[in-house]
């Protein structure tokens, strides 16, 4: 490290260690969801589940009129013991400097953010419906996101540019899971009422050496009125097999009404090497009555995770009944 990085972070360090928090608050929220699910063709077990939720978090103001925050994600259905913890983190707002996270655990990166911003009513179409169980079938392959891990870094800064919101993220080597750090960025423009466009690249480097992972991501939405229309498009520039493989999606939906919402959406990941295409189509809904919502999709699959195989086509749906508090 050289003598300007070490004299930066110590000038950091010792403003943070100076500056008090003044007045803080602490909040806890929280939901629970009952889902019914079913797919056809599948020798799946019970699709009734349950999930749920509590956040607490705390904020605060410091001398400098910075701000922090803390956030601790408790879900039972993750596991228990040590799992029960979703998510955590702590970010610190630096006014026109931006906002960072320091997450500790189950850590977001600026192009996992950004991975399908596809409009839905739901869900998007690849994470809606569980794996096909069939002896054969293949599980389905997600919109192509950089690494992610605990312990990891993301900065945001809406400041710069009007209209313009920057996103960048480090995740740092463990040497075990994540064998090399990996970085992205991605630049967001929102400064056409309506529009937004948005545009990143980033690197998943958990393997290491040669079979380190390069993507990109673009995307565009547009609203009018109550329809919203947005694609968005990825590719994934490794070793072998994963060359040129490529993942897009489509969707719109329509707001009937301040409470309702329909939509319908289409996502494709292509497989290069072996020319296959996984395919899926989703329609979904939303209903919103206070803090209650009830939302489902049916959902169509073909070749699902790049299985050319009959057992690797299904259609299904899920249902989902919501509550906030």
């Amino acid at each position: 490290m050289n003598k300007l990085k070490k004299l930066g972070l110590t000038a950091l360090a010792g403003s943070l260690v100076a500056t008090s928090v003044n007045a803080g608050e602490m909040t806890v929220t929280g939901g629970a969801t009952l889902t019914m699910e079913s797919i056809g063709g599948s020798n799946s077990a019970n699709g009734i589940t349950m999930t749920d939720a509590l956040v607490f978090s705390g904020s605060g103001e410091l001398d400098n009129g910075w701000t922090v925050g803390l956030s601790m994600k408790l879900d039972s259905s993750d596991g228990t013991n040590a799992s029960v913890i979703d998510n955590r983190s702590i970010t610190l707002g630096m006014g026109d400097l931006g906002t960072l996270t320091f997450y500790g655990k189950a850590g977001s990166s600026a192009m996992t953010l950004m991975d399908d911003t596809t409009p839905n009513a739901y869900g998007e179409t690849w994470d809606i419906l569980g794996a096909n169980s069939n002896t054969g079938a293949g599980t389905e392959v997600n919109a192509f996101a950089s690494a992610t891990n605990t312990d990891t870094f993301l900065y945001s800064n809406s400041s710069l540019v009007d209209g313009v919101t920057v996103t960048a993220s480090y995740v740092p080597s463990d040497g075990t899971t994540e064998v090399e750090g990996s970085t992205d960025i991605t630049i967001k423009y929102t400064g056409i009422e309506g529009l937004e466009l948005g545009y990143g690249k980033g690197e998943d480097n958990s393997a290491g050496g040669s079979s380190n992972v390069d993507l990109d991501v673009m995307y565009a939405k547009y609203a009018y009125g109550p329809v919203t229309v947005g694609v968005t498009e990825t590719e994934k520039d490794g070793p072998s097999s994963v060359d040129g493989d490529t993942f897009n999606a489509v969707g719109i939906t329509y707001a009937v009404s301040d409470d309702i919402s329909i939509g319908w959406g289409e996502s494709k990941a292509k497989d290069k090497s072996a020319g296959v295409e996984q395919k899926i189509e989703a329609i979904t809904f939303s209903y919103t009555q206070g803090g209650m919502t009830l939302s489902g999709a049916m959902v169509d699959r073909e070749n699902l995770g790049y299985d050319t195989t009959a057992a690797s086509d299904d259609d299904g749906y899920e249902i989902g009944l919501s509550f906030a508090f």
